[in-house]
């Protein structure tokens, strides 16, 4: 757990990485709160804050007496707002720098793919 940020918003922020991953797909069962609240050693209140907040983000969906589940389009949603965090987080500050720098879109371009052939 990180100790910067509510543990709440890092239990949501675990299970939306499972349904981006694909290691929790769409339309399965997620862990119950308890279960989650058992396995991080928090709060039970904790653990359901965080899923509820997917519930409310439509990310997940309750079946009444059963438990939480992925909701049918939740992967694309989560990979698109991720795509869109990873271009305000990483991309605009790499592109201000190279702009500062003299590195042109060309040039950033084949930096890019030369650390890609080294990976």
């Amino acid at each position: 757990m990180d100790e910067g940020r509510p543990i709440f918003l890092q239990i949501a922020e675990q299970i939306e990485t499972s349904i981006v991953d694909g290691s929790l797909p769409e339309e399965a069962q997620v862990p119950s709160t308890n279960e989650l609240a058992a396995f991080h050693r928090i709060n039970p209140a904790t653990a359901a804050k965080g899923v509820n907040q997917l519930v409310d983000d439509g990310v997940l969906y309750k079946k009444r007496g059963i438990g939480m589940f992925v909701s049918t389009g939740a992967r694309a949603r989560l990979r698109q707002r991720r795509k869109e965090q990873f271009s305000e987080l990483y991309l605009q500050p790499l592109l201000a720098e190279a702009a500062k720098l003299g590195i042109h879109a060309d040039e950033l371009k084949t930096m890019i793919d030369r650390h890609e052939e080294q990976r």
